[in-house]
C-alpha cells in the first residue's frame, strides 16, 4: 500500500477506489497549501494528486524523496515542474480532452455576455435604473454574420468555432501550424478568442502591440490562461478605448486581490475560473487522475501521460 497525498478535499466517487487500495491523505484546507504545507504533504508521500492550482515545483520534488506518480487534475501542467519530475523518472498524468465542451460552452457564454451586455443589464434592473424600453438603450453586437477569430486551433479552440458556426459567424483561426496570419486574424475579427496554452513563447502573447491591432468594436475573450494575456497592457486599451470589452475566466495572478487596478477597467467581465466547472467534467477530471495515480504507483504506464 502507497501513500498519496491529494492537495484538497475532492467530493468524487472517483477517490474512494484510490481509498480502497492505497493510504490517502487529503489537505483539509478549503484554500490551496502554501510552498512550505505543500514540502510538509509529500514528504512521505508516494504519490501526488494536484490541482491547477499547486505549484508543483523542484523545491516540492525535492522534499519527497519517495515519490514516483504525480497526477494533475487539470488539462495544463504549467504548475509542475516537468523537468525536475523527469530528472527524477516520476511520471506525471494529466486529464485532456474531458474539459473541452464544459470549456467551450464558457467561452461562448462570455462571449454572449459581452455581445448581448447581459451583465450591466441585469445590474440595471436590480438597481432600478431601467426606466423603460429604449430604442438605442443598451445596444449590443450581432452575432450572425460576425467574425470570431480562434487563436490557437487545438480541441477546445475548435469546439468553439462549432458552437460560432451555429449562430451564422464566420470563423478563422490562428496557430503555430495553420490558419491566417495573427495580424490578418486581429484586422478581422469582430471577437477573439483565446486558446492556446501557457509557455514561454505564448506568455502575454496578447500585449500592448495585439490590443492595437483589434478593432476598436472588438470583444476579447480568453479562457486559455491568464498569463497569455498582459493584464496591465488590456487595462490601458480597455480605459482608452482601443476594444471595445474583454471577458476572462483566468488571470495572473488568481484570484485577483480586491482592488486589483484590471478590475476598475470599463466593459471588463472577469469569472472565477470556472470553464471546466460542470459536475460530470470535474468528476471525469478526478476519475482521470485517480487513473492515472493509480498506474503509475503499480508501474504501468498512465493513461494519461504528459510527454
Amino acid at each position: 500500500m502507497a501513500r498519496v497525498f491529494v492537495t484538497r478535499r475532492l467530493p468524487f466517487d472517483a477517490l474512494d477506489r484510490l481509498r480502497e487500495v492505497h493510504e490517502v491523505d487529503e489537505w483539509p484546507g478549503d484554500m490551496p497549501p502554501s510552498a512550505e504545507e505543500m514540502q510538509a504533504g509529500v514528504a512521505e508521500a508516494d504519490g501526488l494528486l494536484s490541482l491547477v492550482t499547486d505549484r508543483v515545483d523542484a523545491a516540492v520534488i525535492d522534499a519527497a524523496p519517495k515519490l514516483r506518480a504525480i497526477a494533475n487534475m487539470a488539462v495544463g501542467t504549467d504548475n509542475i515542474d516537468l523537468e525536475a519530475a523527469a530528472e527524477r523518472n516520476i511520471p506525471v498524468g494529466n486529464t485532456p480532452d474531458v474539459l473541452t465542451d464544459a470549456t467551450a460552452d464558457l467561452a461562448f457564454a462570455l462571449l454572449l455576455a459581452l455581445a448581448r451586455r447581459i451583465v450591466p443589464g441585469a445590474a440595471m434592473v436590480r438597481d432600478g435604473e431601467w426606466r423603460t424600453w429604449e430604442p438605442a438603450g443598451d445596444l449590443g453586437a450581432d452575432l450572425a454574420g460576425a467574425t470570431l477569430g480562434v487563436i490557437g486551433w487545438g480541441r477546445i479552440g475548435q469546439a468553439v468555432a462549432r458552437r460560432a458556426e451555429g449562430f451564422g459567424m464566420q470563423v478563422i483561426h490562428s496557430s503555430r501550424s495553420s490558419g491566417v496570419p495573427l495580424d490578418d486574424l486581429l484586422a478581422r475579427a469582430d471577437f477573439v478568442s483565446v486558446h492556446t496554452p501557457l509557455t514561454p513563447e505564448t506568455r502575454h502573447l496578447i500585449d500592448t502591440d495585439v490590443l492595437a491591432r483589434m478593432k476598436p468594436t472588438a470583444l476579447l475573450i480568453n479562457t486559455a490562461r491568464g498569463g497569455v494575456v498582459d493584464q496591465d497592457a488590456l487595462r490601458e486599451a480597455l480605459h482608452a478605448g482601443q476594444i471595445a470589452g474583454a471577458a476572462l475566466d483566468v488571470t495572473d495572478p488568481e484570484p485577483l486581490p480586491a482592488g486589483h487596478p484590471l478590475l476598475d477597467a470599463p466593459n471588463l467581465l472577469v469569472v472565477p475560473h470556472v470553464g471546466s466547472a460542470t459536475v460530470r467534467t470535474r468528476a471525469k477530471m478526478a476519475a482521470m487522475a485517480v487513473e492515472n495515480l493509480l498506474a503509475g504507483l503499480d508501474g504501468r504506464p498512465m493513461p494519461h501521460p504528459v510527454t
